[in-house]
C-alpha cells in the first residue's frame, strides 16, 4: 500500500510539473518534447501525462503534436483556492506581528480569484486605527482587487509569479490612488523583483499611501505563491526597518507557508 501512495504521489508531482511549465513557457501551445526539457522529463512520461489530462479537460490538442492548458486546469486551481487559511489561525499570527512591530497595520493579502492577477485582503490586525488615514475603507480593503504593482505587499506576490504573468501586470499603469513612492519606471520595478527574490522580503517607501512605509514576505502553499503578509508603519516612526522586525516578519510568513499543518494548507478548511 505504502508503494502505491508512493507512486501515486510521484505521478501527482510529474502532471504538476508538466502544468506548471504551460505556465512558464513563454506562448500558450507547447509540444511534448518542449515540455519534457521544461519539466525534466522524457518525452514519453510527458506524452502519456498530456493523453490522460485530455480525458478531464486539463490539456487540449492544438493540431498535431501540440497541446495548451485547457478548462480543467482553471477549475483544478479555484479547488485549490478552497484551502484558505484558517481565520483564528491568522489572526492570531497578524496580531503577534501587530505586537512585535509596535503597532504596525498589519495586512494578509492573498491572490485575488478572480479579476486577473490581482491582490485581496483577506485579514487584517489594525488594532483602533482609522484606515481612512490610507485614503481606504476597511470595506474596501476587504473586497476590492488591488493592483500587484503597488507596494511591499503586491510586490511579494509579483516576484514570485511566472514572468508571463509579470509582464502584464507591468503593463498596467500604476493606481491613481497610489503613494508617491510607487515605482513607475519598468526597469527599477523589475530590479526590484529581483532584490525581493534574494531577500526574501519587500520593502517600499510611501507607495501604498504618503507618509507610510510597507514590509512584506511572500506566502506559498506547496511551492506555490499564493499571497503575502504586509505591515505598514509611519515613515517618520520606521525609515527604516530594524533587524528584529524583518525576522520577525519572515517568521510569521513561515507560519502560513508550513504545508500539511501550517495555518494555509491543504490540511486546513476554508473559513471563508
Amino acid at each position: 500500500m505504502a508503494k502505491n501512495g508512493s507512486q501515486g504521489s510521484n505521478h501527482a508531482v510529474r502532471v504538476f510539473r508538466v502544468q506548471s511549465a504551460f505556465t512558464e513557457l513563454e506562448g500558450q501551445v507547447h509540444g511534448p518534447g518542449e515540455l519534457a526539457e521544461a519539466t525534466g522529463l522524457d518525452d514519453s512520461t510527458v506524452h502519456r501525462i498530456l493523453q490522460s489530462g485530455i480525458r478531464d479537460g486539463i490539456f487540449v490538442r492544438e493540431g498535431r503534436g501540440l497541446y495548451r492548458l485547457g478548462p480543467g486546469a482553471a477549475r483544478l486551481g479555484l479547488k485549490a483556492l478552497t484551502h484558505a487559511p484558517n481565520i483564528d489561525v491568522t489572526h492570531e499570527v497578524l496580531e503577534s506581528l501587530r505586537k512585535a512591530t509596535d503597532g504596525g497595520l498589519v495586512f494578509l493579502f492573498g491572490l485575488a480569484p478572480f479579476g486577473g492577477a490581482r491582490k485581496q485582503c483577506l485579514d487584517m490586525a489594525v488594532g483602533d486605527s482609522d484606515l481612512a488615514e490610507l485614503g481606504i475603507s476597511r470595506r474596501a480593503l476587504l473586497t476590492v482587487f488591488q493592483s500587484l504593482r503597488t507596494g511591499a505587499c503586491g510586490r511579494a506576490i509579483l516576484a514570485h509569479l511566472p514572468e508571463v504573468i509579470q509582464e502584464g501586470v507591468l503593463a498596467e499603469p500604476p493606481p491613481v490612488e497610489a503613494g508617491p513612492g510607487v515605482f513607475r519606471d519598468e526597469g527599477a520595478l523589475l530590479a526590484s523583483l529581483k532584490a525581493v527574490r534574494e531577500q526574501g522580503v519587500a520593502t517600499d517607501s510611501e507607495e501604498c499611501a504618503a507618509g507610510w512605509n510597507g514590509l512584506a514576505a511572500p506566502v506559498r502553499w506547496d511551492g506555490l505563491i499564493m499571497g503575502s503578509v504586509a505591515v505598514l508603519k509611519p515613515k517618520d516612526a520606521m525609515p527604516q526597518w530594524p533587524v528584529g522586525v524583518l525576522m520577525a516578519m519572515k517568521e510569521a510568513a513561515d507560519v502560513f507557508t508550513e504545508t500539511g499543518g501550517g495555518a494555509w494548507s491543504a490540511q486546513t478548511p476554508s473559513s471563508f
